[in-house]
C-alpha cells in the first residue's frame, strides 16, 4: 500500500487503460486479420511504448503544464487537442505502413490521415475559442465587479462547467448587489432617524431649560406658576424617556439581541387594558373607542408589554388620523395558527401608494414631524419589530376617504428565537 501511496496521481488509471486498450484491440486484429504470433508481439510492444508514452506526457502535462510557453486557456486547449490528435493518427500510420498496408494503400492512408487531422484541429481550435470567450466573460466581469460595478454580470449560457461558473459568479453578484442596497438603504434610514430625533428633543430641551431657567432667574415666583413649570418640565422629560427608549429598542432589534419574556396570556385582557389606557385620548380628540373579541380565543404564549406596547402604538396612529366624532375599533379573532388583531380607523385613509413605507423608520405622511402628529415616526416601526420578533406578521389596507385597518397575527406556537421564560 506504501508503495502505490507514491504513485504519481493518474499512473494507476493510465496503465488500467493502456492495458484494456492494448487487449481489445489484440483480440481485434487476431479474429480478423490472424496475423502470425511475431507480428502480434510486436504489434502489443509498439501499442505499449506509443501508449506509455502518450500517457505519460498526458500525467505530466497535468502536473506541470504544457512544457512550452502557451499564456491563455485557449492556446493551451488546442495544444492539447492537436498533440492528442497527432499521436493518434502518429499510431495508426506506423502500424498500418509496418504491417497491413501497400505503398499505394499507405499513400492514401497518410492522405486520409491529413484530412482528418485538419479537420480535429478545426474543431479543437473552434470549442476552445468558445470556451475561452465564456472565460473571458467570467473575467471581464469579475474585473467590473471588483471596480464597484455592481451591476456587472458573466451572462453565460453554456451548460459545461464554466457555465456554471459563470451562473455562480452572477448569483453572488446579485446578493452583493442587494446586500449593498440594503446596506445602503439602513444607512440612510439611520440618518433620517437621527436627524427626526434630534429634532424632536431639540424642542423638549429647549423647553425644560427656559422653564428651568425662569423659575432659577426668578423670573417666575408664585408658586402655582412653579408648579405648572414643574409638571410641564415632567411630561417633556417623560416624553423624552418614551423616545430614548424607542431609539434603545430599535438598536435591540438591529443587533437581534432584542429578548422576549413570555408567558401565557389572553389576547383580550391586553386589548381590554390598551382601550383603559388609551381612553382618556380617544375622548380628548372627541372619537369613540371599541374593542370586540369574536370567540373563544384561548391564551397564546406572548411578550405581554410588547404586544401591549405594538397595540398601543397602533391605536395612537389611527386616533391621531381620525377627525373628530369618528370610531377607532380594536377587534381579534382566531385566524388558525394564530391570533390575528385588527385596528380599524373612520380617517382620511392612506394612497395606496404609501402603504409599503409605513413601517419603515422614521416614514410620515407629515414631513413637518410634529409631537402631534407623530414626532420621529417610529410607532409603526416599533410595533412591527415586536410583532415579527414574535414570528408575527404586521399589515396595512385603507382607501382614501373611508378610513385604515393597521392588522398583525401572535402565532399559537412558542417563537423560535425568543429569549426568556
Amino acid at each position: 500500500m506504501a508503495l502505490f501511496g507514491k504513485v504519481p496521481t493518474g499512473f494507476g488509471a493510465g496503465l488500467v487503460t493502456l492495458g484494456a486498450l492494448v487487449a481489445l484491440v489484440a483480440a481485434i486484429v487476431a479474429v480478423g486479420l490472424d496475423p502470425p504470433a511475431k507480428d502480434m508481439v510486436a504489434l502489443a510492444v509498439f501499442l505499449i511504448v506509443s501508449g506509455g508514452v502518450t500517457i505519460g506526457a498526458g500525467i505530466a502535462v497535468r502536473r506541470y503544464g504544457i512544457p512550452f510557453r502557451v499564456r491563455t486557456l485557449r492556446g493551451r486547449m488546442l495544444a492539447v487537442a492537436i498533440a492528442v490528435a497527432g499521436l493518434a493518427l502518429a499510431n495508426v500510420a506506423f502500424v498500418s505502413s509496418q504491417m497491413f498496408l501497400s505503398a499505394h494503400d499507405l499513400l492514401l492512408l497518410a492522405a486520409l490521415l491529413a484530412f482528418s487531422f485538419g479537420l480535429a484541429v478545426f474543431v479543437a481550435h473552434t470549442f476552445a475559442d468558445a470556451t475561452s470567450r465564456s472565460v473571458m466573460e467570467v473575467i471581464a466581469a469579475s474585473r467590473l465587479l471588483s471596480d464597484g460595478d455592481l451591476s456587472a454580470r458573466a451572462n453565460v449560457d453554456s451548460t459545461d462547467e464554466v457555465g456554471d461558473l459563470a451562473r455562480a459568479f452572477d448569483g453572488m453578484a446579485e446578493r452583493l448587489q442587494a446586500a449593498f442596497a440594503r446596506q445602503r438603504e439602513l444607512e440612510n434610514t439611520r440618518r433620517e432617524v437621527v436627524t427626526a430625533v434630534s429634532h424632536d428633543l431639540r424642542t423638549p430641551l429647549a423647553s425644560i431649560r427656559a422653564m428651568v431657567e425662569s423659575i432659577n432667574d426668578r423670573v417666575v415666583s408664585d408658586p402655582e406658576t412653579i408648579s405648572k413649570y414643574l409638571r410641564a418640565t415632567q411630561a417633556e422629560l417623560e416624553y423624552m424617556t418614551r423616545l430614548v427608549n424607542d431609539l434603545f429598542e430599535l438598536s435591540q432589534m438591529d443587533a437581534g439581541v432584542l429578548g422576549l419574556h413570555l408567558e401565557e396570556t389572553s389576547i383580550g385582557d391586553v386589548i381590554t387594558r390598551a382601550v383603559e389606557a388609551l381612553a382618556p385620548q380617544a375622548q380628548a380628540a372627541q372619537l369613540n373607542l371599541r374593542e370586540a373579541v369574536d370567540g373563544e380565543i384561548s391564551p397564546v404564549v406572548m411578550d405581554e408589554p410588547r404586544i401591549m406596547r405594538a397595540l398601543t402604538n397602533l391605536v395612537q396612529n389611527a386616533i391621531r388620523h381620525t377627525p373628530p366624532d369618528g370610531t377607532v375599533s380594536i377587534r381579534a379573532f382566531d385566524a388558525g395558527d394564530a391570533i390575528q388583531v385588527e385596528v380599524t380607523d373612520t380617517g382620511e385613509g392612506i394612497p395606496e401608494s404609501e402603504l409599503p413605507k409605513l413601517f419603515q423608520r422614521s416614514y410620515r405622511q407629515d414631513p413637518s414631524r410634529n409631537r402631534k402628529s407623530g414626532g420621529a415616526g417610529l410607532g409603526l416601526s416599533i410595533a412591527r419589530g415586536f410583532v415579527e420578533a414574535h414570528g408575527g406578521h404586521i399589515w396595512a389596507e385603507s382607501v382614501v376617504g373611508a378610513g385604515s385597518t393597521f392588522a398583525f397575527t401572535v402565532p399559537k406556537a412558542r417563537p423560535q428565537a425568543a429569549h426568556g421564560a
